[in-house]
């Protein structure tokens, strides 16, 4: 499941919104099985997670050496990345122990616990729509998810154990079926978007003067200035738009706004630790020639002027998707990929939507911004990119 995808099926029936989340979701429903093996034939996923620090990735090999249950009370190292488990799949077999909708943290050692605390997600199409978030602070020592205990946001340091709720409760109906949640470098802020909006606007948290300001819904937050004053957002439909706004608080203000609307389709990065930039890959995708993509290259926010693009080189032959994540320093910003078959629309359109996949393999590269020349980084597993966060803000796609 995509953000885009969720746009594309909001607009593709007139029905009320809270039918349409679940026809859309539905697993019998077949306009929704046709929807889905298009768009995930047609569509290079891209996630989008910024650093402004050298960040550990995990080796290459195994995704984690040691199942150690929950996550402890307090202790437990920096983080290497999280993923989601879901345990019915259509095709394949789930992993022994596994929580379905769960989040598992993994720490660079190699160590995985469940945050048994995080309300777990809704498997789609057979519960229906609940996609509950999780963030991992820059450094990889703070987690933010949503309580299920409290009803709201948290914020935990994973080595004092000590635990920061929102103020403001956040119903669960607001979750939707696709969330984004970005936690600040300090832990103090949290920023929340999802889809479908429905009415319930977007979230900006600030965890210590326990305020909360509304942001425009369905933009997903892509980075944060380190005051929370200033906050970069980008959305996908009708058209790939930036927007900056800056001056957030007090949250009675109006901000002021910047938006640019671009005239092709870009995956963008999460903001580069310039604070001025993002990498964007152009999705050349088609229903007939999925799984296409263009050259890498930097975007300023404020304007949307592209420099020079470049070619990028170094990655298997065979890989299809790209999604771009940590940025690792000022040059070079993470690109998890996989290797998917892609087939054209017309060959797949009646076949029935896999909504749970198997666990795949996820290959992370260091993509040269400058040189668009990849190095391998480490290999994980999840079952799709929309399952997996790796430190630092998220990203939109």
């Amino acid at each position: 499941m995509t953000w885009l995808r969720n746009v594309l099926v909001d607009l593709a029936d007139d029905a009320p919104q809270v039918d349409l989340a679940e026809r859309t979701i539905a697993t019998h429903d077949r306009r929704r099985r046709t929807v889905m093996s298009q768009l995930a034939a047609a569509m290079i996923v891209v996630i989008a997670l910024g650093v402004t620090a050298a960040v550990r990735l995990l080796p290459d090999g195994s995704q984690e050496v040691a199942s150690q249950g929950d996550l402890p009370a307090r202790g437990v190292g920096p983080l290497s990345h999280a993923y989601k488990t879901f345990c019915k799949p259509d095709r394949g077999k789930a992993p022994s122990g596994c929580r379905d909708g769960s989040w598992r943290v993994v720490t660079r050692s190699g160590k995985a616990y469940y945050v048994s605390e995080a309300l777990p997600s809704l498997s789609p199409g057979r519960s229906g729509l609940r996609d509950s978030p999780l963030a991992i602070s820059r450094d990889g020592r703070k987690i933010a998810y949503y309580s299920a205990k409290e009803g709201t946001f948290q914020v935990r340091d994973l080595a004092s154990g000590q635990r920061t709720t929102a103020a403001d409760k956040v119903p669960k109906g607001w979750l939707g079926s696709i969330s984004r949640l970005m936690l600040s470098d300090d832990g103090r802020f949290v920023a929340f978007s999802k889809v479908p909006d429905f009415k319930d606007p977007a979230l900006l948290i600030d965890m210590r003067d326990r305020v909360v300001r509304q942001l425009p819904n369905r933009w997903v937050p892509i980075g944060l200035s380190q005051d929370g004053a200033t906050i970069t957002l980008a959305e996908y439909s009708p058209n790939s738009q930036l927007r900056t706004i800056s001056n957030l608080w007090p949250p009675s203000s109006a901000g002021n706004s910047t938006s640019v609307i671009l005239p092709k389709h870009y995956n963008f990065s999460p903001l580069a630790p310039d604070g001025k930039t993002v990498a964007v890959i152009e999705n050349l995708s088609t229903a007939e020639k999925p799984c296409r993509h263009g050259d890498l290259a930097l975007m300023d926010t404020l304007t949307g002027k592209k420099r020079k693009a470049t070619a990028i080189s170094g990655l298997p032959p065979d890989v299809s998707q790209i999604s771009l994540r940590t940025w690792l320093s000022a040059d070079e910003v993470t690109a998890l990929t996989t290797s998917v078959r892609c087939r054209p629309a017309s060959e797949v359109a009646d076949e029935p939507a896999v909504v749970d996949p198997p666990y795949q393999a996820m290959t992370a590269y260091a993509l040269n911004v400058r040189t668009g020349k990849a190095r391998k980084l480490a290999t994980y597993k999840a079952q799709s990119f929309f399952h997996i966060v790796l430190p630092g803000p998220p990203g939109a796609l």
